[in-house]
């Protein structure tokens, strides 16, 4: 079992890398061991790729985007011998394929040793996590903030617990699978720096008041009048302790010794991680607000800092989100939107302004507040995050069997109500206001209700990931002035890659090839054709959208595809000064397009 993530990791990788077309490999024949047609894969092929020191064998099958599932146990890599004789042996490094291949794949010795960093910490937390997870079945009955700590991260990114920039006792404190409570420390930092922001109904004393409550902040208050400051003229924002010690003690340290930023301490309350890390969910306190802090780490492709024009516009777009939900049924009553209500921009007195600085360096300090579910829930309801429907715990059960059976109902009753909850408000959202948001297994939850059945979702992360369509759409009424940056204008098949990439790549692909691997009673074809009855219904009841459906074409032939472990791969780790979008590199077949 001490192998088994490495060679996770490396099928993992090697599927990733023939599924973007970085890489291709040969068919050898195939192995019959997978039946055609009845689960939608194709038969497992042997394939070999040949690259310039090595050459790897393996049984991999494709899946309903064209991408390549490959089997963890079949993997051998053949070594060329001087004298022409070849050695075969098994193969679980993905350290060693990246050398092997990095040549094929063009990188530069930088690129090979970030990444070969990135991929080593993603196998440190894998193997902890094999060690430590818990069955599925105790998984499943968490509180939703437990939870996160026990999933294994983006399906699609290979070095998707990369974080550049922890160490190892950093991670045993930090990260979501160490699930150790943290306590954020405030900050005072003075208004000549610090920005404010909230929706109208919440007032920046009144937030104060309740995340702290009044023997904290009379401590804190104490402790400013203590070094000589006018408390009115600071505004309090919580920070990632690792952050405080790494970043503001450090890049900030003017502002420290000059007053401008005093460290108040640690509060009460205690808080753990989400899949992102940077946001944290109070568990003292579930109703208290969740709090998305920047840290100057790289996380799956980018670092994680929070850019000064999303804090800014956080609560604007919270706000003018609320004003279509209020006044639309369908979202009121089947959706959640966790709104984020307030935010404090902190602009460096040295590096906010100076053109060319790499984007890391002006995003280190402040931070967003986003509204809980907890309060969302009625008697009896559970939530759970999206990407819970992709676990699997070490002894190969699956989360998605054991939410079913929570529910009584079959796997495939239960998957259809998960399939309308989660698709058909999505719809909605983007044809009827031309508003798409980023749907990915981390930004979306989903409620059950009292039986365990799906019954409502749960959308946040807003700022930074809201799309409106380039077309007016009437129905949008007024938009936030300014905003140009958060709420960037797409043409409607672009609107709709969000939904392709985030939900049905990202979690619908992966799901079906679990359901399809375990011989679950629910196969990826059925989950594509529930998908493809949702949209088809939605289409019959809203004939008046037909042109807008036309145009974001979810049955067409094909999709645009996006690689994100290539772009990370072609980018390099080069520093810029702004995150660059990922380019466009082809098309994926649709699973749900019908001739």
């Amino acid at each position: 079992m001490t192998h088994l993530p490495s060679a996770r990791l490396l099928a993992k990788l090697i599927g990733a890398l023939l599924s973007e077309e970085l890489l291709r490999a040969e068919s050898t024949g195939t192995d019959g061991c997978e039946s055609a047609g009845a689960n939608g894969r194709e038969k497992a092929r042997l394939l070999r790729l040949d690259l310039d020191s090595a050459s790897y064998l393996f049984h991999a099958s494709r899946t309903g985007f064209g991408s390549y599932t490959v089997d963890a146990e079949t993997i051998r890599r053949v070594s060329r011998g001087v004298l022409g004789d070849d050695e075969s042996e098994p193969a679980d490094d993905p350290g060693r394929f990246v050398v092997d291949a990095a040549s094929a794949l063009g990188l530069t010795g930088t690129t090979v040793a970030n990444y070969m960093a990135e991929l080593s910490a993603t196998l440190a937390a894998d193997a902890h996590l094999a060690a430590t997870g818990i069955s599925v079945k105790e998984l499943v009955r968490l509180p939703h903030a437990h939870m996160e700590g026990q999933l294994t991260g983006h399906p699609l990114l290979v070095a998707n617990k990369g974080r550049l920039g922890f160490s190892a006792s950093d991670c045993t404190q930090y990260a979501p699978e160490a699930c150790t409570p943290l306590r954020p420390v405030w900050l005072a930092v003075s208004r000549r720096l610090a920005e404010f922001r909230s929706v109208p109904s919440v007032s920046e004393l009144e937030l104060i008041e309740r995340e702290l409550g009044p023997v904290v902040q009379e401590r804190f208050t104490a402790l400013l009048r203590e070094t000589g400051a006018d408390p009115s003229g600071y505004v309090l924002l919580p920070a990632h302790p690792w952050q405080v010690d790494h970043v503001v003690r450090q890049l900030w340290s003017g502002s420290v010794l000059s007053g401008q930023i005093i460290v108040l301490g640690e509060a009460d309350d205690r808080y753990l991680p989400t899949q992102s890390i940077r946001t944290l969910v109070n568990i003292d306190e579930p109703a208290r607000l969740q709090v998305k802090l920047p840290l100057k780490i790289l996380n799956t492709s980018v670092y994680r800092g929070i850019p000064r024009h999303c804090s800014l516009a956080a609560p604007m777009t919270t706000h003018w989100m609320r004003s279509i939900w209020d006044k639309d049924p369908l979202l009121a009553n089947q959706t959640v939107l966790l709104g984020e209500v307030a935010s404090v921009t902190v602009r460096h007195p040295h590096l906010a302004d100076y053109p060319g600085v790499p984007y890391q360096w002006d995003e280190t300090l402040g931070c967003i507040w986003r509204e809980p579910v907890d309060p969302f829930l009625g008697e009896g309801e559970t939530v759970w995050p999206l990407a819970m429907v992709l676990h699997e715990d070490p002894r190969g059960d699956t989360a998605i069997a054991a939410l079913a059976e929570l529910s009584g109902r079959e796997l495939t009753e239960w998957l259809s109500a998960l399939v309308s909850v989660t698709v058909r408000p999505l719809l909605h959202l983007l044809h009827t206001y031309g508003v798409s948001v980023n749907p990915h297994g981390e930004n979306l939850m989903v409620i059950c209700d009292a039986e365990g059945m799906p019954s409502r979702l749960v959308i946040k992360d807003l700022v930074d990931d809201v799309c409106v369509s380039t077309d007016p759409v009437p129905e949008r009424s007024w938009e936030p002035d300014g905003h140009v940056r958060v709420l960037p204008r797409k043409p409607w098949h672009v609107l709709r890659q969000y939904i392709v990439d985030a939900l049905f790549l990202g979690v619908w692909g992966p799901l079906g090839e679990l359901m399809d691997g375990h011989g679950l009673p629910a196969t990826s074809a059925e989950l594509w054709n529930l998908t493809r009855q949702v949209i088809t219904e939605y289409a019959d009841s809203h004939p008046g959208q037909a042109a807008r459906l036309e145009a974001t074409g979810f049955l067409g032939p094909e999709f645009g595809r996006y690689p994100l472990n290539g772009y990370r791969l072609r980018m390099g780790y080069t520093d810029l000064d702004t995150r660059p979008p990922v380019p466009r590199a082809g098309t994926m077949p649709n699973p749900m397009y019908r001739p």
